[in-house]
């Protein structure tokens, strides 16, 4: 009687590189789509204390009475934190397993080199995440908040304002966003030829400038409010 054999093992190797590598671009996209609306969110603290903290309560408003105060919030944390917990894993997966495979000297000292930054990097911005967490939604800290005013913590504006009129808090946060932008270049650029859009050399340049550009202005758009607030243009 005949039995079917087992596949074999590279090919079965390979199907699991390509499903992380999918995977990582999944969820890297749907961090993207993320940090390019809250950039758009921080970017209402230039048009003042009003419109900044009006968008900051239609967040929790929006969709009501369809939604529950501050349900869209709840989701999209949701969203967000099944997507990071896929891309951790399947980054660190490829990590393990690029470390395992034979390389030429020469492309294994690019590769130590590109991933030991996406790696130390991604944890900076995780690390930066919890606290910006801790910072503007659980526990709402600030250690210049006595100089803005009573009831900081409950006016997201004076609150920012308050915050990044500290210059170690203001470079903590051009440091993150220097990580984010190098990470964005990179991953977005990944992502596109992980779904097959880098077939030729032109679409090989337009992804490459896709990553670049996404992550300028990224960076630039979430660099903008704190240093206006640094150097006193916003007050």
């Amino acid at each position: 009687m005949a039995t079917t054999s087992a596949p074999p093992r590279p090919a079965t190797a390979r199907r699991t590189t390509i499903a992380l590598k999918i995977l990582m671009a999944g969820t890297g996209l749907v961090f993207v789509g993320y940090v390019l609306l809250h950039m758009y969110g921080n970017l209402k603290a230039l048009a003042g204390e009003e419109a900044f903290n009006t968008y900051a309560e239609h967040l929790r408003t929006f969709g009501e009475p369809m939604l529950p105060y501050g349900g869209l919030l709840w989701a999209v944390r949701i969203v967000l934190l099944l997507s990071l917990v896929g891309h951790a894993y399947a980054a660190f997966s490829l990590w393990a397993r690029a470390g395992n495979a034979r390389r030429s000297k020469y492309a294994a000292g690019r590769t130590a080199l590109r991933t030991a930054w996406m790696r130390w990097g991604g944890v900076f911005l995780l690390l930066f995440v919890a606290w910006h967490l801790l910072h503007f939604t659980i526990l709402k800290i600030s250690p210049n908040a006595g100089a803005n005013g009573p009831d900081v913590e409950n006016n997201p504006y004076r609150l920012v304002v308050a915050s990044f009129q500290v210059p170690w808090m203001t470079l903590l946060y051009v440091l993150a966003m220097l990580a984010l932008a190098l990470h964005l270049a990179h991953g977005v650029f990944s992502a596109q030829q992980t779904l097959g859009w880098t077939g030729t050399q032109k679409a090989y340049r337009r992804a490459r400038l896709i990553g670049n550009a996404t992550a300028l202005v990224v960076a630039g758009g979430f660099l903008l409010p704190p240093l206006a607030i640094l150097f006193g243009l916003i007050k």
